[in-house]
């Protein structure tokens, strides 16, 4: 019966999620992830601040969240001291969250005219059946605008990121050193040239130095504000379709101000010390992107784990011969956590809940490392496709299914 009830929600959403281990591949692309815009704060005068800017545009979103980001993923902070109040400001001076509502609908910033083509790409909906839905103005069709609203649009998240090198060279200082004169003598290392037989005992130290480099990152949490009264104002004073024109809504959406981000909370993470697998180039640019990347995913998982909001859910990928799902220590999987398995279904007024039907805990020594270039390190577990875990409560298990950590005090 539960088989056929999320077959039912599958085929009404238009999603192509089967419910066979076949099609498995298909779950993993086939879920509502929640959105997320990620931003860094550089503080050019600080040690390394450029190398950590430039790593950064290749540090991708992570995969259990929709890229949700603007254009401006970098924003310069003019003195060393940064806050919540400050970036709180700066979100709201720039309309951070109008942007963010904006990209939702595709708004044309010209016309004004919105497509709901992303909601029903990534919410699962079916095109031509919302659309006639809320044509009709069925109480199914209210129900999939509020559910695109609470579990897409209100799942929007930005994180700023604040990430500071910490010098713990005994040595040369990097940070004056990459600045200064001897970034042309060592340009080899930053692809720049052969390095030759130039290295000196000076350079020496410096490599030394860059295999010592940590930072620590504050990582603020921020949720876009999407509730009835605020929908409601969108869709009523702004929203407008591609065959419409109205010069007094397009302007309305430009001048308001009722669009907001919510501060959640903070978390700071200092980075463990760079390692260098044997036998493998020594390239810096990829050292920093590594630390940063790393250090940025664990204070997600920090967020998360205080949050609930923030939680990621992860769907089950297989069941036979074991329970697996493509999570891992990225996401801050360790052999004491607990998933609780969730399945999706419908409440009377038409709006997908998640219920809770089993636990499973993750097998110790398969715990997938899919952490940035651990498979380059050869680590323990990064062979691994995917996470084993094993059954804790519940019943029949199946592909699609999802996983959502369980908070332990």
């Amino acid at each position: 019966m539960k088989r056929i009830i999320i077959l039912i929600y599958c085929l009404i959403c238009g999603s192509a999620l089967t419910l066979s281990a076949q099609n498995a591949n298909d779950v993993e692309l086939q879920y509502k992830r929640s959105s997320l815009y990620s931003i860094l704060i550089s503080h050019h005068k600080a040690q390394f601040a450029p190398e950590i800017e430039n790593v950064f545009f290749d540090i991708p979103i992570p995969d259990k969240f929709n890229n949700h980001d603007l254009s401006i993923k970098v924003v310069n902070s003019p003195d060393n001291k940064t806050d919540e109040p400050a970036i709180t400001s700066f979100l709201q001076q720039n309309n951070v969250a109008r942007h963010l509502v904006a990209r939702w609908f595709n708004r044309n910033p010209k016309t004004g005219c919105c497509d709901m083509s992303l909601i029903t790409e990534r919410g699962l909906y079916n095109a031509s059946y919302l659309d006639t839905e809320l044509a009709k103005m069925s109480q199914r069709g209210f129900g999939i605008l509020a559910d695109a609203g609470e579990q897409l649009i209100g799942n929007t998240f930005v994180i700023v990121n604040d990430i500071r090198y910490n010098d713990r060279s005994k040595g040369a200082r990097i940070g004056g050193a990459v600045a200064g004169g001897i970034l042309s003598v060592l340009g080899s290392m930053f692809g720049l040239g052969d390095l030759g037989d130039l290295i000196s005992e000076g350079a020496a130290a410096i490599i030394s130095s860059i295999k010592g480099f940590g930072v620590t990152v504050t990582t603020y949490l921020y949720r876009l504000e999407w509730n009835d009264e605020v929908a409601n104002t969108f869709y009523t004073q702004h929203y407008l379709s591609a065959t419409e024109h109205d010069e007094q809504k397009r302007a309305a959406f430009d001048d308001s101000d009722s669009f907001r981000l919510n501060y959640i909370g903070k978390k700071s993470v200092t980075s463990g010390n760079l390692t260098v697998a044997s036998g493998t180039d020594f390239d810096p640019n990829a050292m920093i992107r590594k630390v940063c990347a790393r250090a940025i995913d664990e204070s997600i998982i920090a967020l998360q784990r205080e949050h609930d909001e923030f939680k990621i859910k992860t769907p089950i990928h297989s069941v036979e011969p074991e329970i697996t799902a493509h999570v891992g220590l990225k996401e801050g999987v360790t052999e004491g956590n607990k998933y609780e398995v969730l399945e999706p279904r419908y409440n009377k007024d038409g709006k997908i809940i998640y219920a809770r039907v089993g636990v499973v805990q993750p097998i110790k020594g398969k715990i997938w490392d899919n952490r940035y270039m651990a498979t380059e390190e050869n680590t323990t577990g990064s062979t691994l496709t995917a996470t084993s875990f094993r059954k804790v409560s519940g019943g029949k298990f199946y592909p699609g299914l999802l996983l959502r950590e369980i908070k332990t005090n």
